[in-house]
């Protein structure tokens, strides 16, 4: 078996961004040289996500929207009792999720005609890691 691990950090102009990510994660599938496996992509912080959808003019906005209706920014949080201002970022986590795991076929990241990947911030402007661990034979 062979694994491959790489990180990346980000540090984003905007305290909501999202960045498609699929070439880094093929990247290192590619350098892994696993030709059968998974790969994992994690971000290392609770304010943060990753997920996979389409590359369609417009969505990036609607997902946003999305997010930010369901968990709004508020100054009323309790966990913003701790100093902290970042309660909605730590529920739109929760909505996307903090990781993907992508199938691995013939050397390449197996996704559908459409998808990407994407490292989604929700408390940026600081700097940030993801982990990409690809294994495989």
């Amino acid at each position: 078996m062979k694994s491959q691990t790489e990180y990346l950090t980000f540090n984003t102009k905007k305290k909501r961004q999202y960045i498609n990510i699929t070439g880094e994660v093929q990247d290192v599938v590619a350098a892994s040289g696993i030709t059968e496996g998974m790969v994992l992509v994690s971000a290392m912080h609770i304010t943060a996500g990753v997920f996979v959808n389409d590359a369609e003019s417009g969505l990036l906005g609607d997902i946003d929207e999305w997010l930010e209706g369901l968990a709004p920014y508020r100054d009323d949080y309790r966990h913003h009792r701790t100093g902290e201002t970042n309660g909605d970022a730590h529920l739109k986590n929760l909505l996307v999720h903090h990781e993907v795991i992508l199938p691995i076929t013939a050397g390449r990241v197996d996704l559908g005609p459409w998808q990407q990947v994407y490292y989604a911030e929700f408390d940026g402007q600081r700097r940030k890691r993801l982990i990409i661990k690809a294994i495989g034979e």
